[in-house]
């Protein structure tokens, strides 16, 4: 029993310390939430001393303080939301608001009037400030302040409206003032706190919950607009995030929307340097490292408790910008000169150091033995953790594994690429392997190596290719044509692997070039086309980036892709559809008569209009460009129609010439 009565002591203390540490409630009602948790704060003293007391605690004691405990559950999740919640929800629903407090009043008020004080060994100072307390929970019970009533109705009135045009610019700037929504980060906050309202429903959110995103958006439209340069940053390189095409006054698209996904969830600006935290979620390095440096320890958008503090740089996500930046003519995001974290120490142990010593210096020996065992010893280690990595690269490992790419022994060689593959997983190692003088080597091992070390060869050019400068000088190398075989004749990893590596280098300009010159648009075209090639959306992306190059135009429309792409258009993926449309867009741009004649003969105009109204966000905008050259092409084509038979009619309705004759 003491061990209970000490536990639930505890229990008890640790709920309400973190009440106290619940702040900055985010609505009208926040007299209650601060009035309760002071309320509650003052309990603590009691629960102190029955910690500490050493009298025995009767069971019905026990039981009335575990019904305390759970009041202050109760209690607790309210003032968190609260704190956390949507203000307009916590606005709008005032009444269920108010009526749980009553709830967690009452639930509090019968749980203290439960506890036989008596039996409890406290202090006469303690006990009447609990007395004092209860009477408060007393008297709140039947009492309800009044919520700010032009702060419901405001919002109440934007709520029901269905159009912008009539909304009453001065209530949306009260609403933005009185809720405090005026910043970029306010307004990030408000919107995760309706996001995790949408994820706590299963993903089937009440129809008030979508309401109340869409009046969000009429908000965040309104002080973005009354405000564009909002907690813009230094560069000036906002970008509004509101959704839908931003038009300029005369209704043509002014900027692309820049997709969600490439948004940090902080500053909701484009990333540049896009980096993962330990629960998987993806921000801006910047912003992220200064939210830690604030003493936070959680996941801004999921609220969940970061394991880790390290950052794991997003390749993926970083080339898929840089690809959409393309696509949209706009310049891709440089990442910060100062936002390369500082050299990376390892916390290898001395044993493991005194390891990987060991095993360089097997490297480094003329045996060929000792170099396989070493090279496929360091490869598994590279491969554990980042710490090895780093310790692998200081030992001087790096130009000692490069040195073995070009070896006769084929084991020995693909763990010597695979090691380089592991180790360039280190963002600071990948710029040591290409000064290094690893390309040559690399690019030897993808065109002669073992099928398994050509796959890890082309891995390791895409793994040292995120970096923008690696892009030139793996282009520069002979890498791409031999990528291109290995893509047509490597096994179904081997063709990932390929793809995925070629895909990252021809983002960079003079790359494309290089890639349609090695073929690569016939093989992409045969992976269309191969039943059961498990390669469609591989080949289409890397097309889709092609057709921005004069020569990959052309190659494509040589390739006679027009009936493919067309047919992935009306019956592809979602994401293959929009990919198939900016290829098209590519094509049939500038006077391309040919291709708009050809696409318009497959029956195009039907799966057009499909995507226009139900493709991705960036299929609907490639479909709507396409439908424009289409419908002018099509006007045209009547216009030439019409001319044509005017000059017929005009020619059978003039009467034919008489000859003169002349009697002689």
């Amino acid at each position: 029993m003491e061990e209970e009565k000490v536990t639930l002591a505890q229990d008890l203390i640790d709920t309400v310390n973190e009440i106290s540490a619940i702040t900055d409630y985010r609505c009208a009602i926040k007299k209650q939430y601060c009035n309760l948790a002071r309320r509650l704060k003052l309990l603590t003293p009691m629960f102190e001393e029955f910690k500490e007391s050493k009298e025995l605690i009767s069971e019905d004691t026990i039981k009335s303080l575990i019904s305390l405990k759970e009041a202050l559950e109760s209690a607790k999740e309210l003032l968190k939301f609260g704190s956390e919640g949507s203000k307009i929800y916590l606005v709008l629903e005032r009444d269920q608001i108010m009526n749980k407090f009553q709830e967690v009043t009452v639930q509090l008020e019968q749980a203290l009037s439960a506890i036989s004080y008596d039996k409890l060994d406290i202090s006469d100072e303690v006990r009447e400030q609990v007395e004092l307390v209860l009477s408060q929970f007393r008297r709140a019970k039947g009492r309800v302040d009044t919520p700010d009533v032009e702060l419901y109705e405001d919002l109440f009135s934007v709520y029901k409206q269905s159009s912008d045009g009539d909304i009453d610019p001065d209530v949306l700037r009260r609403l933005a003032e009185k809720l405090q929504l005026m910043g970029i980060a306010d307004l990030t906050h408000e919107s995760l706190a309706l996001h995790e309202m949408v994820v706590a429903s299963g993903g089937d959110p009440e129809e008030s919950i979508e309401k109340m995103s869409m009046l969000l958006k009429k908000i965040k439209d309104f002080v973005q607009t009354d405000n564009p340069d909002m907690d813009a940053p230094a560069n000036g390189n906002s970008h509004p995030s509101g959704v839908g095409e931003q038009v300029s006054d005369n209704g043509s698209p002014k900027s692309p929307v820049i997709p969600d996904d490439f948004r940090c969830p902080i500053s909701l600006e484009l990333m540049k340097d896009p980096v993962i935290v330990s629960t998987g979620q993806t921000y801006e390095r910047a912003c992220i490292e200064k939210w830690i440096e604030a003493g936070h320890g959680t996941c801004p958008k999921t609220q969940q408790t970061l394991s880790s503090t390290a950052l794991t740089p997003n390749y993926v996500l970083r080339s898929l910008i840089a690809q959409w930046c393309e696509a949209n003519g706009m310049e891709p995001p440089k990442r910060p000169g100062n936002s390369r974290p500082s050299k990376t120490i390892s916390h290898c142990s001395p044993a493991e150091r005194a390891k990987i010593d060991a095993l360089i210096r097997k490297l480094a020996s003329s045996n060929l033995e000792d170099q396989r065992s070493a090279a496929g010893e360091l490869r598994l280690l590279a491969k554990q953790n980042a710490d090895n990595r780093v310790c692998i690269a200081e030992a001087g490992a790096i130009p000692l594994l490069i040195n073995l790419l070009c070896t006769s022994d084929p084991r020995t060689q693909e763990h010597a690429v695979t090691a380089l593959l592991n180790l360039s997983i280190c963002e600071e190692n990948k710029g040591s392997i290409v000064t290094s003088g690893a390309l040559p080597g690399i690019v030897h091992v993808l065109k002669k190596g073992s099928m398994e070390a050509r796959e890890n060869a082309a891995a390791t050019l895409f793994s040292l290719s995120v970096v923008d400068d690696n892009k030139v000088a793996i282009g520069a190398s002979g890498a791409i044509p031999a990528l291109v075989v290995l893509l047509s004749e490597g096994r179904q990893r081997g063709k990932k692997d390929a793809a995925t590596a070629l895909f990252n280098l021809c983002i960079y300009q003079g790359n494309k070039g290089r890639a349609v010159r090695a073929g690569l648009v016939p093989t992409l075209m045969r992976l269309l086309t191969e039943p059961g090639g498990g390669m469609v959306d591989e080949a289409l992306a890397i097309l889709a980036i092609l057709s921005s190059h004069s020569e990959g135009k052309a190659a494509i429309g040589a390739a006679e892709a027009m009936p493919v792409l067309v047919e992935v258009i009306r019956s592809g993926s979602p994401r293959n559809r929009e990919n198939a449309a900016a290829v098209l867009v590519h094509m049939c741009s500038g006077d391309q008569q040919q291709y708009l004649a050809e696409a318009q003969e497959l029956g195009i105009m039907a799966p057009l209009l499909d995507l226009v109204q139900n493709g991705t966000d960036r299929g609907k905008r490639k479909g709507r460009q396409l439908l424009e050259r289409m419908n002018r092409f099509v006007e045209q084509q009547k216009q030439a129609q019409a001319q044509a038979e005017s000059h017929e009619h005009e020619h059978e309705s003039r009467p034919p010439s008489s000859a003169s004759h002349v009697d002689s």
